[in-house]
């Protein structure tokens, strides 16, 4: 994998410095990929208790309480980085957190209770999201504004690798079938892990751990970081200070705000598209962690090419272009896991066969299921690429930080909303496929905003 990182950016950054920083991706994906998504999270739903459906609105819950601290506080600690200079310090901060939130998921075993698991889930979700606000901080510095995209969609496949590459070997080497205790492969699981214990998903929680503790060493020993500004006291003072002015600026600032507000709703309903789509499958379909892994071991796979292949879009035909692809193809794909159920797809318009062929995803609709996942894969990564660039296009580099905090925020302010929508409507329903369907209204309605926003969002209009 490569980057042009152009003339301009290489005589001020030297390439280790590029991919030192983009390493940070690799490190962060397992994270998200193993336990948020694909493993544990549907391990908790389908295992940890006897209450699926129950379990699915407790760790809707958990995102919910996540989003919502993560709102209030992104755009705090970005002003107060632009004010202190150095983001490494808060970086590393956040990953004692992280990493010792995650080590302790491994206690999350089958009946017992689910608050520690929550707790943990609260912990390391909190301290991924702010030390990406840190990270995405930093990027403007690296490259040229015309590289950015190209930039960000590389690093953002990089960590659909590092996830990918996880995944697989979670499947592959450590995940037992319940019945016959053998991996895919059929090997006996490493450690000699139980999975009628649950030790094939409780340890995803102390490998991403490692993992990330391991491989963000690069972007602390090779990536420059910001000039150190203010001792810390000043610095919360003055980031206090500069916050109040920029969301005051917005205002005037119209095209950067209706970006921001777009990305706000859209965001909502990829953060709960990623979060709720492992566990609306494994309670559909019964899926195991081997299911689960082999689903999201396709969709890494759609998604690293569809990051390189975005990258040279957003290069070619700009950030906007990018992601309004990338919307377009998520709400398709929204629609048909959603009208997807055993015996038909389409809202029952096209009726399935419900006859099982044995195997992996041996009914008609489980092939339907993956076949729509596809399209997430090729667009989950593109627009959250593709918007991190959109931003990094629009701002000057002394604002970075407080802006890009303002964009956390934008992604988790009413993040909360996509999921306590699920929520409530899964109770009212005890339907699951009903409270998925909410998650329409925040694609299609960030995608509508978003079309007449100005680009770069700083462009006069």
């Amino acid at each position: 994998m490569t980057i042009d990182i152009g003339k301009e950016a290489s005589a001020r950054v030297p390439a280790r410095g590029i991919w030192g920083w983009m390493f940070f991706d690799w490190a962060a994906q397992p994270f998200f990929t193993v336990v948020t998504t694909f493993i544990f999270g549907p391990y908790f739903v389908s295992r940890l208790t006897a209450d699926p459906v129950s379990a699915q609105t407790t760790w809707s819950n958990m995102a919910t309480i996540s989003s919502v601290i993560i709102a209030v506080l992104s755009p705090v600690l970005g002003s107060i980085a632009d004010q202190s200079g150095a983001r490494k310090p808060w970086i590393g901060f956040f990953a004692v957190i992280k990493i010792a939130s995650l080590f302790a998921l491994w206690g999350a075993a089958p009946g017992s209770p689910v608050i520690y698991p929550v707790i943990f889930m609260i912990l390391a979700s909190i301290a991924a999201e702010f030390s990406i606000v840190f990270n995405d901080s930093m990027m403007p510095r690296l490259v040229p504004k015309d590289d950015v995209g190209r930039l960000s969609n590389t690093a953002w496949g990089l960590g659909y690798l590092g996830g990918m590459i996880v995944l697989i070997a979670v499947v592959a080497l450590l995940a037992g079938n319940p019945q016959t205790g053998k991996t895919i492969l059929g090997l006996t699981p490493l450690f000699g892990l139980d999975a009628n214990l649950g030790e094939d998903a409780r340890v995803t929680g102390p490998i991403s751990a490692v993992w990330y503790l391991l491989f963000v060493l690069p972007m602390f020993f090779f990536t420059p970081d910001a000039p150190r500004g203010k001792p810390f006291g000043a610095a919360v003072r003055s980031g206090l200070h500069e916050l109040r002015a920029t969301l005051g600026e917005l205002r005037r600032r119209r095209g950067i705000s209706r970006f921001l507000i777009a990305r706000m709703i859209y965001q909502d309903g990829v953060n709960g598209l990623l979060i709720l789509g492992g566990t609306f499958a494994a309670g559909m379909f019964g899926w195991a962690t081997i299911e689960i892994g082999i689903y999201g071991i396709v969709l890494n796979v759609v998604a690293i090419f569809g990051c390189l292949i975005a990258g040279r879009v957003d290069r070619h035909l700009g950030s906007k272009t990018t992601v309004v692809i990338s919307l377009v193809m998520l709400t398709v794909a929204a629609i048909g896991i959603i009208s997807t159920g055993p015996g038909f797809t389409l809202f029952g318009l096209v009726p399935l066969s419900t006859a099982d062929s044995g195997g992996l995803f041996g009914t008609a609709a489980e092939k339907a299921y993956i076949l729509y996942g596809l399209l997430v894969g090729l667009a989950f990564g593109p627009v959250q690429a593709s918007s991190r660039s959109y931003l990094a296009r629009s701002v000057s580099l002394d604002e970075a930080g407080r802006y890009f905090g303002i964009y956390a925020l934008s992604g988790r302010a009413t993040s909360f909303m996509a999921t306590l929508f699920f929520s409530l409507v899964t109770y009212w329903s005890g339907s699951a496929r009903l409270g998925m369907a909410t998650l329409i209204l925040f694609l299609a309605g960030g995608l509508l905003l978003l079309l007449p926003t100005p680009y770069p969002a700083d462009k006069a209009t």
